[in-house]
């Protein structure tokens, strides 16, 4: 018995210094690579508009990744990669909203330069993001963050304005998104921002905006 504990050990020490030779942090989060986004899939604009609606009702099923993909691109992607601008604008191209994800198997964070999602906790924190019942029914809800050590030069009692007009522009393409898709989803202002910012482990210099879920739509 303790020569097979030993054998263990032993074994779990050499992966440890293995992934320390070749440069991988083991405690780094764990990277999710999304399907590439399609640029050509979904309706015309016009149409998107005449079909963008705010839907509280939601079915339990989870988007399939490439569905996921699409709305986090739509959302707040990189659509020109020469100079890593996004498909939605941000004052001063300051780019300080940040989008987690809040789903049943954890907490994510998009990394829009690779088109990745970053898990954050293994928690599901969808009943702290918002004080209404129908949130934990939608399969995930997205929660923008602003980090205001990113918008530099702005006065403190500016950055609020700021993080609410971008994070509209955010939540917009979202509604587009999912008007497109089929797909339902309503942004959120009623929401235990204190409480939900100490279950994401957020720094003080990181406030909460607003959260908004998305799914497919209740029969």
């Amino acid at each position: 018995m303790k020569h097979t504990i030993a054998v263990i050990l032993g074994s779990l020490l050499l992966a440890s210094n293995l992934q320390a030779d070749m440069g991988v942090d083991p405690d780094a989060p764990e990277q999710i690579a999304l399907p590439a986004p399609d640029r050509t899939a979904g309706k015309p604009l016009m149409q998107a508009l005449q079909l963008r609606q705010s839907t509280r009702s939601f079915k339990a099923t989870p988007l399939p990744d490439i569905i996921l993909g699409n709305l986090l691109w739509a959302a707040n992607g990189i659509n020109r990669p020469v100079d890593g601008k996004r498909t939605a604008p941000s004052a001063r191209n300051w780019q300080e909203i940040d989008v987690y994800i809040a789903r049943a198997d954890g907490l994510f964070r998009y990394q829009a330069g690779n088109h990745m999602l970053e898990r954050l906790s293994n928690d599901d924190l969808r009943p702290h993001t918002g004080l209404q019942p129908f949130v934990t029914n939608a399969p995930l809800v997205l929660v923008y963050v602003a980090d205001t050590l990113k918008m530099k030069g702005a006065e403190a009692t500016n950055r609020s304005s700021y993080a609410a007009v971008d994070t509209g522009f955010i939540s917009q393409n979202v509604y587009l998104f999912c008007a497109s898709e089929g797909l339902a989803t309503v942004v959120l202002g009623m929401v235990d921002k204190p409480a939900l910012h100490a279950a994401m482990r957020l720094r003080t210099e990181q406030e909460i905006v607003l959260t908004q879920p998305v799914g497919y739509p209740a029969e």
